[in-house]
């Protein structure tokens, strides 16, 4: 039987914008509360702060759903000059809820050696 590696899954939506914005503005409007508060709401926010921060580059958010299961995610911005003079925007949204990964578990089958018993 020939088996084919699938290609890993991801729970994750990538999304890329250009804007003609330079990358400091758009850095302050996706790091600076005040103003990610007018798109990105503080109650959809795990915690106000950010989990990591490469300044002017890349900023991660922990985000829970409104409602039940309240599973949690992790959004990130990775911004970068684009050729026009503008920005490059990168919007990475990943569920990764400790509740959704699965166990690595054993089959039943595990097909391991067979040791036959004597009798």
């Amino acid at each position: 039987m020939n088996r084919q590696k699938m290609p890993e899954q991801k729970n994750a939506i990538e999304l890329e914008y250009e804007f003609s914005e330079s990358p400091q503005k758009v850095w302050r409007a996706v790091s600076t509360p005040e103003l990610r508060e007018n798109w990105l709401p503080k109650e959809a926010l795990a915690d106000p702060e950010a989990i990591s921060v490469t300044p002017g580059e890349e900023v991660r958010y922990r985000l829970r759903d409104d409602a039940p299961p309240f599973f949690e995610s992790t959004v990130i911005f990775r911004i970068s000059p684009n050729a026009s003079g503008g920005t490059s925007l990168r919007i990475i949204h990943e569920l990764d809820d400790v509740r959704l990964r699965k166990a690595e578990k054993a089959a039943a089958n595990n097909n391991g050696f067979c040791v036959m018993r004597a009798a």
